[in-house]
């Protein structure tokens, strides 16, 4: 039976390019190869999850101007089920400068638009669900999602999270973005999982057992490292869904985030989840 996977999140419109170096005060970066895609982290994400056999849907909301337009065509062309709410907003947008290093520094203009509980989408599909990837900040909506078989959210709502009093059955986080570096013990209803990504060492997936680390393939930099971290998260839900435990769905998604580095556009660098 063909898997279900719902992604409640953003999906915000990326202007990403190159930079010789970070801009200092007073400083004009400019841009170099510069490319415009729907990104953030529930959009990564969701590109992701279409690279597999699984159906997915996805949750969010759009502004009303052009930059929402553009993130709309983008999702509708996907294949997967879109499930949106309009806001009368400018849609968010992020310029995502890569150094040359391959490392990537936000700027985000506006709040990221999410979903709410409140809006009238089909909240009841969520039961129905394999699983969920939860990248969005309502808490009442995070209560909805855990109707799903798993559910599984960012470690950078936290405070969503704590506030929803759910249990969750993985949270995916970087050990370095002091935002989402966390521990079991870190959750007043720990999760029965805690992803932490190491970048290029891989990371480690502490459970009630302890905590059983996972490598990543070596991988040049030849773009830029926006998007590894959100498409690793992509796969292992589709893993996670597919039947596997933590620590297995973190090795085999790890290959995935890997594959990202090795472009600059990550939705185009992403490889297929089998």
């Amino acid at each position: 039976m063909q898997l279900r996977i719902g992604v409640i999140g953003h999906v915000e419109h990326i202007t990403l390019g190159r930079v010789t170096a970070l801009p200092g005060p007073g400083d004009i970066a400019h841009l170099e190869s510069p490319r415009c895609l729907p990104g953030g982290g529930g959009g990564i994400a969701f590109f992701q999850l279409i690279k597999g056999p699984a159906q997915v849907h996805l949750f969010t909301a759009f502004g009303d101007d052009d930059a929402a337009a553009f993130v709309e065509a983008a999702v509708a062309g996907s294949g997967a089920v879109i499930h949106a709410t309009k806001r009368p907003v400018a849609h968010t947008r992020d310029v995502v400068m890569i150094d040359p290093l391959g490392e990537r520094t936000i700027v985000v203009v506006g709040e990221p638009l999410h979903p709410r509980a409140s809006d009238s989408l089909p909240w009841d599909l969520l039961a129905e669900l394999d699983a969920v990837y939860f990248t969005a900040q309502d808490p009442a909506l995070l209560v909805r999602a855990r109707e799903a078989r798993l559910l599984i959210a960012t470690a950078r709502r936290q405070p969503s999270i704590a506030a929803s009093g759910v249990r969750l059955d993985a949270v995916i986080g970087s050990r370095s973005d002091p935002r989402e570096s966390s521990e079991r013990a870190d959750y007043a209803v720990p999760p029965d999982a805690v992803v932490m990504t190491e970048g290029a060492q891989g990371g480690g997936v502490e459970t009630e057992a302890g905590t059983t680390g996972f490598s990543s393939p070596q991988s040049e930099v030849i773009g830029g490292a926006y998007g590894a971290g959100d498409s690793f998260a992509g796969a292992f839900v589709y893993y996670l869904a597919s039947g596997c435990d933590a620590a297995t769905a973190a090795s085999r998604a790890a290959p995935h985030g890997a594959a990202v580095v090795a472009g600059l556009d990550p939705i185009t660098s992403q490889t297929r989840l089998t």
